[in-house]
């Protein structure tokens, strides 16, 4: 009668385990699940590396600025003078505006005066000074592009440029981020299965103890499952501890507005790998693929070098030409423009034909060496810079199809070892209802336990590394920054 009470403790005590062992993947914490999701804005809106890209933007913003000023109207005035043994020698005075435009031609207004005794000739002006209306161009090197007009056109294109690069180092911190995360997932769930296991191992050891008691076990069992528990304790403080530190590699993503780094505390927790549904089928690899060129921003960071390039290529080829600059300028009397000395026969023609100040300026290098060399080396950069393009876009397409095919393996070897570990646990279970019944060893239950264990670990790193990969296909696809 005693046998039969002492084995019914212990088949009560087996039974509690084998409810623990169901539990798996049921929380008993209260602290707030911290998604990858919420995880990912946190990181984009406050991480500094991020920051730093975003600089990219303004830095872009300054430039095209810089690049609008070429245009800017300018104001300007001249006053020289001189007197000696109180004789005015001279006074010459300019001031006025001029105003660049964006086919080559330049605008300018000014008004001149002058006087003195010892004044040259060619200065001298009507008594009421002299307005001056003007307008100069180049007519053949210039005329389509100029260094002001390639300036601005770099400056626009550099906006688009500086944001694929943002994009692309956001894409890279984030792939970093997210494999913080599913690190910090991955040891949290297995904290969790070598606790469960510690649990069961310490209700085991306490059936064995009272069933010692009894009479019914050797000494020896009692010393099997104390050191079954001390040897789960040992695994535990080690699981505890890559915990914490893939807490602190998390934190290391983590910051507040004012650039206050934050660490991870136990209000938050990772989810359970049970908490997460896997996708039932992964989108198919050419959605990834998909418009590719146009899409992962290193791709068009090197197309949009090429468009840069070109514009400072054509630039070097209009040095090639001669350079023949034009300029006019209608002269008035003070600001009086039209009629001045004979009677009004033709407006018109006072101003264009009579009163008038004309120039050209013509140039020609006679080898053309620096400005042939300044074509080639920009040609040069350009064949470089579409090899390099041609590389990485190869390049990033295997990067797709490697990390998709680890994601879609991923995604078998799951349903593969999820069966693999429930055949662990039924061997586990089988076990443990002989042991009850005196016919296995705690040896032999410890054993069963242990492959139970290592196949539980293995399936969360598992179910963690999928969606690694799947981050990684995203990150490849150069997809990351709008993954929410």
């Amino acid at each position: 009668m005693a046998n039969c009470v002492t084995m019914k403790k212990i088949c009560t005590l087996l039974v509690g385990m084998l409810s623990v062992l169901l539990l798996l993947g049921q929380p008993t914490d209260t602290a707030s699940i911290f998604t990858e999701s919420e995880y990912l804005r946190w990181v984009k809106a406050w991480h500094p590396l991020v920051k730093q890209a975003n600089l990219l933007t303004d830095e872009a913003r300054a430039s095209l600025r810089e690049a609008r000023g070429g245009f800017d109207p300018k104001l300007y005035a001249d006053w020289e003078q001189k007197s000696f043994d109180g004789t005015n020698y001279f006074s010459i005075g300019e001031g006025g505006f001029k105003i660049p435009t964006w086919y080559g031609l330049e605008v300018k207004g000014y008004f001149n005066a002058t006087n003195g005794v010892y004044l040259n000739p060619e200065r001298n002006l009507p008594a009421a000074g002299q307005a001056v209306a003007g307008i100069k161009a180049s007519l053949v090197q210039g005329l389509f592009i100029d260094e002001r007009r390639a300036a601005l056109q770099q400056a626009r294109m550099l906006e688009n440029i500086n944001e694929a690069q943002r994009q692309n180092i956001i894409n890279d911190i984030l792939l970093d981020a997210t494999t913080a995360y599913w690190d910090w997932v991955t040891r949290y769930n297995e904290v969790r299965v070598i606790e469960q296991a510690r649990d069961v191992a310490a209700m085991r050891l306490r059936a064995i103890v009272a069933s010692y008691t009894e009479g019914d076990m050797a000494a020896v069992d009692t010393l099997e499952a104390y050191i079954q528990v001390q040897n789960r304790d040992f695994d535990l403080n080690d699981a505890r501890l890559a915990y914490r530190n893939a807490g602190l590699m998390l934190s290391n993503f983590l910051w507040l507005e004012n650039d206050i780094p934050v660490e991870i505390t136990d209000a938050l927790r990772p989810p359970t790998l049970d908490e997460l549904e896997l996708s039932p089928a992964l989108p198919p690899m050419a959605g990834f693929l998909e418009a590719f060129d146009a899409t992962h921003p290193l791709l068009r960071f090197y197309q949009l070098k090429l468009s840069q390039l070109d514009i400072e290529r054509r630039l070097a080829a209009e040095y090639l030409k001669p350079r023949l600059d034009v300029e006019y300028n209608f002269l008035g009397d003070g600001f009086r423009f039209g009629q001045l000395t004979a009677p009004d026969n033709g407006g018109v023609d006072n101003i264009l034909l009579q009163n008038y100040k004309w120039g050209v300026n013509f140039s020609f290098p006679l080898f053309l060496r620096k400005e042939r060399g300044k074509l080639d080396l920009t040609k040069i950069k350009i064949a470089d810079t579409d090899f390099t393009l041609q590389q990485k876009r190869q390049e990033l397409t295997n990067k797709v199809r490697d990390a998709y095919n680890e994601w879609q393996n991923n995604r078998q070897q799951i349903t593969l070892y999820a069966d693999v570990t429930n055949n662990y646990r039924t061997l586990f279970n089988a076990e443990t209802i002989r042991f009850s019944l005196g016919e296995s060893s705690v040896f032999l239950v410890n054993a069963r336990e242990q492959s139970l264990i290592e196949a539980q670990i293995k399936l969360v790193k598992l179910q963690a590394e999928f969606y690694k990969n799947e981050n990684k296909v995203i990150w490849a696809a150069g997809r990351l920054p709008t993954k929410e």
